[in-house]
């Protein structure tokens, strides 16, 4: 491990992009010792003919830049094709009790896994075993849970699987005998996949790369574009320079949406030159978008009042309200009702701030709506998500060019997971297909979600985990709580590129399973292999391994998929899991067997540049509701959380958030460059007045605590504090770290979305008071 480097705080206030971003990814690829392999790579990033993005899920143009890929891409692309290795001497050198204490960062440093491993309880250590027998040793385990008790296995998967493993690891877990199959999307968007089929009759976003040529404002909430979709810069900037407007409504000023240096610009690289990406930028306090997005629409319809009264064109788009929607009387009556005092007060705005960025929207022809977890993981983020598609309803941004609602998903292929089985939810999946094409009766019961797999885990109910990548164990809430139970699950399999937390976690049989990357060529007995991914604006791409393997005995996931469903299910005659293996085309028809209508013609179309688009209703003006229209919804409040106390002057609201040299649970380094955090991960940003009101001093210790109801104790130690431009009452930390702080039952209501944003924190000092 290499030696950290000094932590410090101090203010950052450059543009995201510019020679930031080139020296970071210089940096990563010297680090992983790939730099001359890392840049032939990288010029097919997110290109036709090329591979996608193993981190984000951001649109894919069909006209792509000369460098498609973002810094955070190359990151991740460094990370996987990085020349380290955990091999299986690494393994019997380090004891897992010892690998535990090691940190995330660290763990990941190790490099890429090589062999299969199991682990070994006497000397408690990872040791190296044959795929024969950790596919026998496995399925012995599994085939006997199975015929017990199905349901206390869990199937997860991480947002970065293909279509064609997603679909034959949904499979596998139905024909074993239920929908455990919770993923990535249960921590993030499944707030989204609740709310959205309720307003507009579609679970994903309505707008492709196309639209953003046409709008006229863009209004983000609780997205950090900067860090976590860097390519949509591209497309802002764009539409900067034709003076479309850009507001923002988000705790902090992220500074991917304060300003922006493109680097594949020589003039704005060699030049002061930077565009200003936001026209407007609104502070609103964590928790208080609800408030701040009913300002919005009370200001609107205050506006069409007025309009109406003074007979000027009306603000509201009441042909399309009348023809689309139902329930308008209603969200109207209940906007009136609702006070400029108590929306000021909520969201931490002023009236002023609100109807200045109404007018924004009341005036653009065309306007989109865009954002990330700052909404989906609160307790009410369905509600909020509600109230995102009622200021789109109320002028008709539904359906039309240049308009429409935009979710930024994370993981490069958890939406598409989604459309092809990856679902806790049986209505979600055509059960009626999978019973005609497989000659089964698929399981109807609704599996277990994340947090009702947390559930399982505190309360003994757990059997077997089998881990689809990811890093579930660092991702979930409650660790302290969850942590030491994962050695009383009976087994555990990880499926996995490299080594992490989930890993050394492990149940009283573990297996670890390497399989092959993405950007990895994907040698079957019909010759190289072509996956697909989907991704955030419904379009299907496909992939192509670029690099040789980093162990010439990794297996790909579809071909562990298939071994592992081979050895834990009876046959199936109608299923041939080798032939899918020698040539995955076939998989992708059966993809498009189960789903028709949205994968007609998949492989003639998986190379089509840009990708093809999967057919949305909503975009269509066609909403596939129960009452076949898009409807307002009526919001009982203004998000507050009945379960936790956030009163009280010492109380403060703590949102946790990725940092710049991260991806999900994936640290590639201790920097957070945006943030002005360097070597160390270990702080709490608060405002000055804060600080000072809590008779703190700059850069002291404190513990983080949670403040609850249930008697169990949450803490977080060694945090500093630091002063940062954040709302009064507010505080941000670092995730997976502050996880821990999120109790189980702090989730969203209809999702079950860990309420990350928003936990109510106390802080206690500790005896040094050293600074960073």
């Amino acid at each position: 491990m290499s030696k950290p480097k000094e932590a410090r705080v101090v203010v950052y206030n450059r543009p995201a992009g510019g020679w930031g971003s080139v020296q970071a990814v210089e940096e990563i690829l010297r680090g992983e010792k790939v730099i001359a392999k890392g840049a032939r790579v990288l010029f097919k990033q997110n290109k036709p003919g090329g591979f996608a993005c193993v981190s984000c899920s951001w649109a894919k143009p069909a006209d792509p830049h000369l460098f498609e890929f973002c810094e955070n891409g190359a990151k991740a692309t460094a990370w996987e094709i990085t020349s380290k290795r955990a091999t299986p001497e690494f393994f019997e050198r380090h004891t897992l009790s010892v690998l535990e204490k090691w940190s995330d960062l660290a763990l990941e440093s190790e490099g890429r896994l090589t062999e299969p491993l199991k682990y070994d309880p006497q000397s408690d250590r990872y040791l190296r075993v044959s795929w024969k027998q950790a596919f026998e040793e496995i399925g012995a385990e599994l085939t006997a849970l199975r015929l017990s008790d199905p349901k206390k296995v869990v199937f997860y998967a991480s947002g970065r699987a293909s279509l064609e493993t997603s679909y034959m690891y949904g499979l596998m877990a139905r024909l074993y005998g239920n929908n455990n199959l919770p993923d990535s999307s249960n921590m993030c968007h499944e707030s989204t996949s609740v709310a959205l089929p309720q307003t507009i009759g579609v679970p994903v976003g309505t707008v492709t790369l196309e639209d953003f040529e046409h709008t006229d404002a863009f209004f983000f909430f609780g997205h950090n574009t900067g860090t976590n979709a860097p390519r949509m810069l591209h497309p802002l900037q764009e539409a900067r320079k034709r003076n479309a407007q850009i507001i923002t409504f988000n705790p902090i000023k992220e500074r991917g949406l304060v300003s922006f240096v493109n680097p594949q610009s020589p003039k704005e690289m060699l030049s002061p030159t930077q565009t200003p990406i936001s026209t407007q930028y609104h502070q609103v306090k964590i928790g208080g978008d609800i408030a701040a997005v009913s300002g919005l629409c009370k200001a609107l319809i205050e506006a069409d009042d007025r309009a109406q009264i003074r007979r000027e064109p009306p603000v509201l788009d009441h042909a399309f309200i009348a023809e689309h929607t139902h329930g308008f009387e209603e969200f109207k009556a209940s906007m009136r009702a609702a006070t400029w005092e108590s929306i000021e007060l909520a969201s931490a705005l002023t009236r002023e701030a609100i109807q200045s960025a109404a007018q924004v929207y009341a005036d653009a022809k065309a306007a989109m709506i865009l954002y990330g977890m700052g909404i989906t993981q609160h307790r009410e983020g369905v509600l909020a998500i509600h109230m995102l598609t009622n200021l789109m309803l109320l002028r008709g941004n539904i359906g039309k060019k240049g308009a429409g609602i935009c979710p930024i998903r994370g993981h490069s292929n958890v939406q598409g997971q989604r459309t092809v089985g990856i679902t806790e939810k049986p209505e979600l999946v055509p059960m009626e297909k999978l019973r005609e094409l497989y000659h089964f009766e698929p399981p109807q019961e609704k599996g277990l979600t994340t947090v009702e797999t947390c559930e399982a885990l505190r309360d003994g109910q757990l059997t077997a985990f089998v881990g689809l990548g990811g890093n579930f164990a660092r991702a979930i809430p409650d660790q302290g709580v969850l942590d030491p139970l994962w050695k009383d699950v009976p087994l555990t399999v990880q499926i996995a590129t490299k080594l992490n937390r989930s890993h050394v976690l492990h149940g009283r049989a573990a297996y670890l399973l390497p399989c092959l990357g993405r950007i990895e060529r994907d040698g079957q007995e019909t010759g190289e292999q072509i996956v697909t991914v989907e991704d955030s604006t419904a379009c299907i791409h496909s992939s192509r391994g670029m690099v040789e393997p980093a162990s010439a005995n990794l297996m790909s996931e579809p071909a562990i998929v298939a071994e592992l469903a081979k050895a834990i299910l009876p046959p199936n005659p109608s299923i041939d899991w080798d032939a899918w293996v020698a040539d995955y085309s076939l998989i992708r028809d059966a993809i498009e067997k189960t789903y028709p209508e949205q994968f007609k013609g998949f492989n003639e179309r998986m190379d089509q540049p840009g990708g093809f688009h999967r057919p949305i209703a909503a975009a269509h003006r066609e909403w596939k509701t129960k009452n076949g229209r898009a409807n307002f919804m009526v919001p009982d409040g203004f998000g507050e959380d009945p379960d936790m106390d956030f009163e009280g002057a010492c109380t403060l609201r703590l949102m946790t958030t990725r940092g710049d040299s991260q991806f999900n649970t994936t640290v590639y380094s201790l920097d957070d460059r945006f943030r002005g955090v360097f070597g160390t991960r270990d702080v709490l940003l608060m405002n000055a007045h804060d600080i000072t009101r809590l008779k703190l001093t700059e850069g002291e210790m404190v513990t983080a605590c949670t403040v609850s109801d249930d008697q169990v104790d949450r803490e977080v130690k060694g945090l500093r504090v630091h002063a940062f431009d954040i709302p009064t009452g507010c505080v941000m930390g670092y995730y997976p770290e502050c996880n821990r702080l999120i109790p189980i039952a702090h989730h969203a209501k209809g999702s079950q979305v860990p309420a990350a944003k928003a936990i109510p924190i106390r802080l206690k000092k500790v005896l040094s008071t050293a600074r960073a």
